[in-house]
């Protein structure tokens, strides 16, 4: 039986080489990296090195990277130092769930039929508040890969004096992320596992030198921004896999992932007549495709998809398991088609044969739940 096909790399990316070797090999350091002593400091030099490369991939100074658990940790932090400062907090209909439920009180800004935030009404709501404010709007959404016109948008902020506030978890590998911290947001946020390295580490970057506060407090690490002891070999997998993501990007990777996600939609065109490509027309990531099928769950598309040996998803796969309608969708008036879209998203290291094999098994679905459904009940 051949193994499962991975469809699914916007919940979480395979493991890069590179961050599986750095990872490993910090797991043999025995010194916290907090001690003073020479076993102390061999870890310490191995969390600020990966300091560095995450700065320098960023174009930011080493001082504006803090480490955290991961991207949901970093957003809650800079919403949490934001609202303690009474600001305002602005958010896009389409966030992660780790930005809308951070605090009590988020005011939502509308997007457009195209998934990405009405620039006017931002605009509008920024205007008719004089209060300091932080707009919160994500590099590209985790559901369609709709990408935010993120420069716009903080040129909004700019003649507001408000706050940027960037959730980029899906951004590394996909879009160059030395954009992400130029784009003069104050606050950026990473994910390890979403750039293929180890679950449990991120990054808050503060490009400006903004200061949020602590979350965690306690022995202060992180410059006393997130206490705890650094999970250093997560963090070194962290930098090692989003130096490795930016390399392949840089070489072609993301290209040929845009040529495997039309292959897709071409063969859902040709194949599906009657399932609806969301946000087709709107700039995307290259690797993800949300597809939207009238009338079908998504709950019973995932789960035929799974048996038939390809692993996608449907909406956010944060929520703890569940399959639920669509936040996103929903925002963007698709309606009843909120509840019955599933999420294809290739991974970095996707089979030139995943299109064929995704189509076959999504068109054989189609087909058993078609025959289903002019079947005679039994008497």
């Amino acid at each position: 039986m051949s193994a499962p096909l991975d469809l699914d790399a916007n919940a979480t990316e395979p493991l890069r080489p590179e961050a599986r070797r750095a990872a490993i090999g910090a797991l043999d350091l025995v010194g916290n990296p907090s001690s003073v002593h020479a076993l102390g400091r061999a870890a310490r030099r191995v969390l600020e090195d990966a300091r560095e490369r995450v700065a320098a991939l960023l174009g930011v100074a080493p001082a504006a990277v803090f480490f955290t658990s991961g991207a949901t940790e970093a957003n809650a932090i800079a919403l949490a130092g934001a609202a303690r400062e009474g600001r305002r907090i602005l958010a896009s209909t389409v966030e992660h769930d780790s930005v809308l439920r951070a605090v009590a009180g988020i005011e939502v800004v509308p997007v457009t039929a195209a998934g990405m935030i009405d620039v006017d009404a931002l605009s509008s709501a920024l205007a008719a508040d004089p209060r300091p404010a932080l707009v919160a709007v994500m590099a590209a959404n985790n559901e369609t890969g709709v990408i935010q016109p993120l420069a716009e948008v903080a040129a909004i902020c700019r003649a507001f004096g408000a706050l940027l506030h960037v959730d980029s978890a899906q951004a590394p590998g996909r879009l160059p992320v030395a954009e992400l911290a130029g784009c003069g947001a104050a606050s950026v946020v990473l994910s390890a596992h979403k750039a293929g390295g180890p679950k449990g580490a991120g990054a808050l970057v503060l490009p400006t030198g903004w200061w949020p506060g602590a979350l965690i407090r306690g022995g202060g690490q992180e410059r006393g921004l997130r206490s705890g002891t650094e999970a250093l070999p997560a963090i070194a997998g962290f930098a090692a896999a989003l130096e490795a993501a930016e390399a392949w990007r840089a070489a072609g990777g993301a290209e040929r992932l845009i040529s495997l996600r039309r292959a897709i939609e071409l063969g859902v065109r040709e194949r599906v007549r009657q399932a609806v490509i969301v946000a087709e027309h709107a700039p995307r990531l290259p690797n993800t495709v949300c597809l939207a099928l009238p009338g079908v769950a998504a709950a019973t598309q995932v789960m035929a998809l799974d048996l038939a040996g390809v692993c996608v998803s449907a909406g956010s796969a944060c929520s703890s398991g569940k399959v639920a309608e669509s936040h996103v969708l929903r925002a963007m008036g698709l309606g009843a088609l909120a509840n019955s879209a599933i999420r294809v998203s290739l991974p970095w290291n996707v089979s030139d044969d995943a299109p064929t094999r995704f189509l076959d098994a999504y068109a054989a679905m189609v087909a058993r739940l078609a025959q289903r459904a002019v079947e005679p009940i039994p008497a």
